[in-house]
C-alpha cells in the first residue's frame, strides 16, 4: 500500500460525487476538443495550402471579374509553369433547394494540372475534355445529393441566369488528395458557361491560379505578376495560396478569438468544479489527515496524497472525454459537417496535437485545482485536525 493506491481507493468513498466530477471533467474536455477542432478545421486551409500556387484576382475585390486575355499574360510571365482560371457560378439544384454547394466553371485543360491534389480518373477526365456540358463533382457531394456518374443534373444560377436552366452531365467523381480540397464542389467547363452568356458578359474570368517553379519565391512572383497589370484597365492582387486563404480567415478573426476564449473559460470552469470536489473531500477527511500526521507523515506527504487524488480524477475525466470525442466529434459531427459544410470545413478531424494538449491540460489543471486544499491540509496542526469534526 502506498500514497497512490490510497488516493485511488479514496476516490470511491463517495462514488456519486466522484462519478459526477469525472463526467463534468469529461464534458469539459469534450467541449474543448470540439472547439479546437472547429478552429483547426477552419484554419487548415491556410495551414496546409500548397506552397507553389499563386492566386491572382481583381485588386479591389474577389467578386469583380478579370478579362480572359489576362490568362495569356500570366502564362507568359517568368517562373510560371502552368496557369488556370475559374468563375464562381453559384449553382442551385431546385430538387435540393436547401443544399448549398460550391459550383465553379473551370478551364478543362489546365485546372487539374494546377490542382493536382484533386484526383480524377483518367477516363473520366478524357470524357470531361470532349463533352461541353460535362461536370465532375466531389465524392461527398455525390453521396449527399444522390448523384452518380451518368446522371443529368439541372442547375439554376442567380449570378448567371439564362432562359431555361443549365444542363450538365456528370461524367466523373473526384477525390481529395490533400486536406485543403473541398469534396463537395461541382466543377464544369468554363466554355459552356461563356458560350451561353450575353455578349457584354463574355470572356471574363473570376480569378487565375498559377503554379510556380520556385515555391520559396511565391510572394515575389506574385508582386511581379501584379506589375504586369499595373498599367492596364484592371489591376490585380496576387498572393500565394497560404496568404490568399489567410486573408479570408482574417475576416473571421473575431470569431476565432472568441472560440479561443471560450476554450479557456471551459477549462477554468472544469478546474473550479474539480477544485470544489477536492476541497469538500479534504474538509471531510481532516481528522484522518491529523491521524496520518500523528503517525509520522509529513505535510508534503499529505499534499502529495491530495494532489494525486485530484490528478487521478482529472485523468479519468480527461480519458473519458477524449474517448467520447472521437465517435462524437470526428466520426459523427465531422462527417456531417464535411458533407454539408465542406466549402468551409473540407477537413473536419480532431488534431492529434489538440488531443495531447487536452490530456496534458487535464492533468495540469487537476494539479492546480488541488493546490489550495493541499496546501491548507499540509499546514494543519495535529491537535487542530483531530479536534475538527467533518
Amino acid at each position: 500500500m502506498n500514497l497512490a493506491s490510497l488516493a485511488a481507493r479514496n476516490i470511491l468513498r463517495n462514488k456519486f460525487r466522484a462519478v459526477l466530477t469525472i463526467v463534468g471533467v469529461a464534458v469539459a474536455i469534450l467541449t474543448f476538443l470540439l472547439l479546437r477542432t472547429i478552429v483547426f478545421a477552419w484554419t487548415s486551409g491556410a495551414e496546409y495550402a500548397s506552397k507553389d500556387r499563386v492566386v491572382t484576382r481583381h485588386k479591389i475585390t474577389f467578386v469583380q471579374p478579370l478579362p480572359l486575355r489576362y490568362i495569356n499574360d500570366v502564362r507568359s510571365a517568368p517562373h510560371i509553369k502552368v496557369a488556370t482560371y475559374a468563375n464562381w457560378f453559384g449553382g442551385k439544384d431546385e430538387k435540393h433547394d436547401h443544399e448549398f454547394f460550391a459550383a465553379m466553371a473551370i478551364d478543362p485543360t489546365t485546372y487539374f494540372q494546377v490542382y493536382d491534389d484533386v484526383g480524377v480518373q483518367k477516363d473520366q477526365l478524357e470524357t470531361f475534355l470532349h463533352d461541353p456540358q460535362a461536370a465532375i463533382i466531389g465524392d461527398v457531394l455525390a453521396k449527399k445529393m444522390g448523384w452518380k456518374v451518368g446522371d443529368k443534373v439541372i442547375l439554376s444560377s442567380g449570378i448567371y441566369p439564362k432562359p431555361g436552366d443549365w444542363d450538365f452531365h456528370i461524367v466523373g467523381l473526384y477525390e481529395a488528395k490533400s486536406k485543403v480540397v473541398d469534396r463537395s464542389t461541382f466543377l464544369f467547363r468554363w466554355d459552356y458557361l461563356n458560350d451561353n452568356l450575353p455578349q457584354n458578359r463574355k470572356d471574363t474570368i473570376g480569378w487565375v491560379v498559377s503554379r510556380v517553379d520556385q515555391p520559396s519565391q511565391s510572394a515575389s512572383i506574385g508582386v511581379a505578376l501584379d506589375k504586369i497589370f499595373d498599367e492596364k484597365e484592371t489591376q490585380t492582387l496576387s498572393q500565394d495560396e497560404h496568404s490568399f486563404n489567410a486573408s479570408f480567415l482574417a475576416m473571421f478573426s473575431a470569431v476565432l478569438t472568441a472560440v479561443d476564449i471560450i476554450s479557456v473559460v471551459i477549462l477554468v470552469i472544469m478546474m473550479l468544479v474539480l477544485g470544489n470536489t477536492i476541497a469538500m473531500g479534504v474538509r471531510e477527511r481532516t481528522n484522518e489527515y491529523g491521524v496520518l500526521k500523528a503517525l509520522g507523515f509529513s505535510g508534503r506527504h499529505i499534499a502529495s496524497f491530495i494532489a494525486f487524488e485530484s490528478m487521478l480524477i482529472a485523468a479519468l475525466g480527461g480519458a473519458l472525454g477524449i474517448a467520447l470525442a472521437y465517435p462524437f466529434v470526428q466520426e459523427g459531427m465531422g462527417k456531417w459537417i464535411e458533407e454539408n459544410m465542406g466549402s468551409y470545413f473540407p477537413y473536419f478531424r480532431i488534431d492529434p496535437k489538440a488531443t495531447v494538449a487536452a490530456a496534458a491540460l487535464a492533468l495540469g489543471l487537476g494539479a492546480v485545482a488541488a493546490a489550495i486544499p493541499a496546501y491548507r491540509a499540509s499546514k494543519l496542526k495535529v491537535v487542530d485536525a483531530l479536534r475538527r469534526v467533518a
